[in-house]
């Protein structure tokens, strides 16, 4: 048997080890990054994630001294690039630049997504917010949502177009459709060019379509900007009124917006270092200035009010699934 002494230093050693290695995860953290940090978008290049990410990439890298590339891995909804995510390590070099598809929409409308975003992610910063713009074919009689809508009680209806069930602009048509008690039957497509293509030719009457893949056949003359779904107009085309003003629905407020998440365990110190240079990129001149040229809308804030945010923007959508009875198509 070994002696009280014996004992003793066995103890003295064992707890001079366990606090050894209680202080050395902030040295870690410390050293953070020390290899290159991947940004994962959901969706294939050319959406608003996609410039997003490769915007603040560049100045990311020079700020955290280690490279920052772009990955593209697009499916499911968002799902397999959210999935590869959090199945990375907890350490701050692997990021999902999220939107509001795969985080507030997918998880919660349908559950073989795999994953619960509230559990599985830590928000690091919100980057942008892009107002959805409800537009119609440059040839409609109409101009604005009160004569669209007045045109689809008299006609029987109107048929809106998405970029595919369970995105933003679904869930936009449909709150139209709910609190208007208005005829409006839903045609999802397998993303916006192919929605855009008909509703130029005119198989479907209307579409809440990004705002920057909008403007410039607004501005050829073949769509009509109608109005846009965020709760303030956006200042990249302050003429034109919310969904809010032009329908009287008080409270319509649905937009696209991108952010950074980590998987959840991330230690506390890198999410803040991560949100503190991220938020400080984002207001540099050259890189604000692009994103609003985009139609985006630049809004920075804490990891504390991100969390806050992706959670409002939780609730909302699942209170959209339950009063309007949506379901997987």
């Amino acid at each position: 048997m070994k002696s009280l002494s014996a004992v003793c230093a066995t103890f003295a050693a064992g707890l001079a080890a366990w606090i050894a290695s209680g202080f050395a995860a902030p040295a870690a953290a410390d050293t953070f990054p020390s290899r290159t940090i991947t940004l994962v978008v959901a969706y294939a290049p050319g959406g608003t994630g996609d410039l997003v990410a490769r915007v603040v990439s560049d100045k990311l890298a020079r700020a955290l001294g280690q490279s920052v590339v772009v990955e593209n891995r697009a499916g499911a909804g968002g799902a397999i690039a959210t999935r590869s995510v959090i199945a990375s390590p907890p350490d701050g070099h692997t990021l999902l630049v999220g939107q509001t598809g795969e985080i507030s929409i997918t998880p919660h409308w349908n559950k073989a997504a795999g994953y619960d975003p509230e559990k599985d992610l830590q928000p690091v910063a919100l980057a942008t917010i892009v107002p959805l713009a409800l537009v119609a074919p440059g040839n409609t009689p109409y101009s604005t949502v009160a004569e669209m809508l007045k045109a689809a009680a008299a006609g029987g209806g109107l048929s809106f177009a998405s970029a595919g069930a369970g995105t933003p602009g679904h869930f936009a048509g449909e709150v139209l459709k709910l609190r208007t008690r208005t005829n409006l039957a839903h045609v999802p497509y397998k993303g916006a060019g192919p929605a855009l293509n008909d509703l130029l030719g005119g198989h479907v009457d209307f579409f809440f379509s990004g705002l920057p893949a909008a403007v410039p056949l607004v501005r050829a003359g073949k769509l009509k900007l109608l109005a846009v779904s965020t709760g303030t107009r956006s200042s990249f085309a302050p003429e034109v009124p919310t969904v809010a003003e032009a329908s009287g629905i008080a409270d319509f407020d649905i937009g696209l917006w991108q952010g950074f998440f980590a998987p959840h365990g991330t230690p506390s110190d890198i999410v803040l270092r991560l949100n503190t240079e991220i938020n400080r990129i984002l207001m540099e001149p050259d890189v604000k200035g692009n994103l609003v040229d985009a139609g985006a809308e630049v809004v920075t804030m804490s990891v504390a009010q991100f969390e806050e945010f992706v959670k409002t923007e939780v609730v909302k959508f699942a209170t959209i699934v339950k009063d309007a009875s949506i379901k997987p198509e």
